[in-house]
């Protein structure tokens, strides 16, 4: 009797831990659900942004035309300061944009130049002679021949053969330093030329080799049209490995399953195993406690159940 309420109890208790291990595939069943709808849904976020920042970057204008019609409507810019410490070709590009969207002629040009500048900078106006101080090609050929670029210009072609993304870097912010040396080091050269040279550096300095050897593939005729294709290029590359990733995650939420149907099968033959145990139990006939054993004379078993050892036994 006690060996079967032991057996009883270790199989109710079997059976309550295949179900608690039940409970617990199927609450991770429901998270590894959840995950993978955060991340469909986190990648569709970012691919429609992408697509949205590179049609933004594709219709946008890289000249600035003036338009002479809205000369005198545009707002008044506030004037450049120049000190000779930082580089006199981006102020000169700035000053000429400051000066086209105020709409000076050469003469308010003249005035505005020269009350730009400072220290090292202005002294340049003394070695210039008087009658001349109100030309603004003598004004400019002077700070060109004091600050110009036009001896770094071999430096700044090898930097652009040299130049290679960084790691972590974008390829915007990689495009704009491309687009930047170029201005520098190819500055006389007709803007064709110019665009198709970007185009080679900004591919030759791609730091991910399948992105550089597609985007050459491409051809690109400028810039523009290479970052843009580079960018569309990454962007398809990080959906495919994201889908990757979240079929991968279904692989083994399909490995859940066939966990949970050998579980339900183990289940299923424990409760068999009770069932049977407890029919078993009520067919048994009831022996009658009053009952004699016929070998040791005890009360409670017959003679073929009896356990006593006889003496002709030990011999």
């Amino acid at each position: 009797m006690a060996e079967n309420a032991d057996l009883l109890a270790f199989c109710i208790e079997k059976i309550e831990d295949v179900q608690s291990v039940k409970r617990e595939i199927g609450e991770v069943k429901g998270e590894v659900e959840r995950k993978i709808e955060e991340v469909k849904e986190k990648v569709q976020v970012k691919f429609g942004d992408l697509e949205k920042r590179l049609s933004e970057l594709e219709d946008r204008p890289i000249n600035f035309p003036a338009n002479p019609d809205l000369t005198y409507s545009r707002p008044k810019v506030k004037s450049l300061t120049f000190d000779g410490q930082t580089s006199w070709t981006v102020f000169k590009t700035q000053f000429d944009v400051v000066s086209s969207a105020n709409g000076w002629n050469n003469r308010v040009k003249v005035s505005q130049l020269v009350a730009s500048l400072r220290g090292s900078a202005a002294e340049v106006l003394q070695g210039i002679p008087s009658d001349k101080l109100t030309d603004l090609m003598t004004i400019e050929n002077a700070l060109e021949a004091r600050f110009g670029d036009s001896h770094l210009t071999q430096f700044y072609r090898t930097e652009l053969k040299t130049r290679r993304q960084k790691p972590g870097q974008s390829l915007q912010i990689l495009a704009a330093d491309v687009e930047r040396l170029m201005s520098l080091a190819y500055a006389e050269c007709p803007q064709d030329v110019r665009d198709s040279l970007a185009a080679q550096y900004f591919v030759d300095a791609i730091r991910d080799e399948d992105t550089q050897h597609a985007t050459r593939l491409m051809d690109a005729k400028d810039l523009k049209s290479a970052l843009a294709y580079s960018m569309k290029y990454e962007a398809a590359k990080t959906v495919s490995k994201t889908s990757r990733n979240v079929r991968s995650i279904e692989v083994e939420d399909d490995t859940g399953k066939e966990k949970d149907e050998k579980f339900d099968c183990l289940l299923k033959t424990l409760e068999k195993l009770l069932n049977s145990h407890v029919a078993g139990k009520k067919n048994t006939p009831r022996r009658n406690p009053t009952v004699t054993c016929w070998k040791c004379n005890k009360k409670g078993h017959v003679q073929r159940e009896c356990q006593t050892i006889s003496p002709n036994q030990e011999n």
